[in-house]
């Protein structure tokens, strides 16, 4: 109606495969977060993260576990394992203490990052997978 383009129940299929969460500064999320899409973190996580798209981590952004995704751009702290199918990008005020798996890895000069990096073909583990393989070690 009034020339939309919308799906058969009203939604617009192109902007529904491009949602994005974002977690702003000031908010402190407690807990395993899973999603499908894009996450930007400019508060603090204090759990795991298992996204499906990228994870973009601003200056002042911060997660306490480990995160699993397609892309990673981090320009905050992580204190966890790193787990990147695509590409992960550290800029100059990043700081990473935990191993990463990347298939690339782009750092800037000032970036901080102290654990063990693997790097060529990812596949992303399951949460589950990931709980077990822990279990029988």
């Amino acid at each position: 109606m009034f020339g939309s383009k919308s799906g058969e129940n009203g939604a617009n299929p192109t902007r529904d495969t491009q949602i994005s969460n974002r977690i702003l500064p000031g908010t402190t999320i407690e807990g395993n977060v899973r999603s499908g899409g894009d996450f930007r973190i400019d508060g603090v996580v204090i759990g795991s993260l298992n996204v499906g798209g990228k994870v973009v981590i601003g200056e002042k952004g911060k997660v306490e576990g480990d995160i699993v995704c397609s892309h990673a751009s981090i320009s905050g702290t992580v204190q966890g394992d790193v787990v990147v199918q695509e590409v992960l990008s550290l800029s100059a005020s990043a700081r990473i203490q935990g191993n990463v798996r990347t298939q690339r890895l782009v750092v800037e000069s000032g970036a901080v990052f102290n654990g063990s990096c693997t790097m060529g073909s990812v596949k992303a583990p399951d949460s589950a997978e990931k709980h077990e393989r822990a279990k029988t070690a």
